[in-house]
């Protein structure tokens, strides 16, 4: 067979699995408590065989890792509104409308409780967004944060109402932050 008629399969098995077996967590964080995660309910729910689960994940911390970082990469896009401020305020309107919905912040509070890594597959993508925001901005010629002190003052508190708090921070709220944020770099 020649490189010209080689196609690469667009899904398959593998990919029927993952989505059925993302799709049985979501529901089963829905229905109870984190606790009762497990692979053999998880992979009933998914109508998979155990084993497939544990070799393909291995436990129920690395699966919730998985989840979460495909459910967290590429959900909220990077505005570009051609400032600083506009950005900022858009995507932490969005990202605060996302953080409000139940099966999102029971999945977080999962992954997060499943062990150190889980906090990272919940954030990664979220401050690659706020970096690329920040450097369109230092490459207009703009004054910017560090990504670190915004991370520490947007992302920190919206995150920390969200997972801790009686009810998520709304939007209003999360791009009144911004200001504060701006408020800062600006002395």
């Amino acid at each position: 067979m020649s490189e010209a008629t080689v196609q690469a399969r667009p899904g398959g098995r593998s990919a029927r699995v993952r989505a059925a077996v993302h799709r049985a967590v979501g529901e089963l964080l829905a229905e109870e408590p984190a606790e009762a995660l497990t692979i053999p309910a998880i992979a009933a729910r998914a109508g998979v065989h155990a084993t497939t689960v544990y070799r393909r994940w291995g436990s129920v911390a690395q699966l919730l890792g998985d989840v979460a970082t495909s459910r967290f990469s590429g959900d909220v896009v990077v505005p570009d509104t051609g400032s600083l401020a506009g950005d900022l305020e858009r995507w932490m309107g969005d990202v605060a409308t996302d953080l409000a919905d139940p099966d999102v912040l029971a999945l977080m509070r999962a992954t997060i409780g499943s062990g150190p890594a889980g906090g990272s597959a919940c954030t990664v993508d979220r401050h690659a967004q706020l970096g690329a925001i920040i450097e369109r901005e230092r490459a207009r010629g703009g004054k910017v944060p560090s990504v670190e002190r915004a991370i520490d003052a947007l992302l920190g508190p919206l995150y920390y109402r969200a997972i801790f708090g009686g009810e998520p921070a709304s939007s209003e709220w999360a791009r009144g932050l911004v200001a504060t944020l701006l408020a800062a770099i600006q002395v």
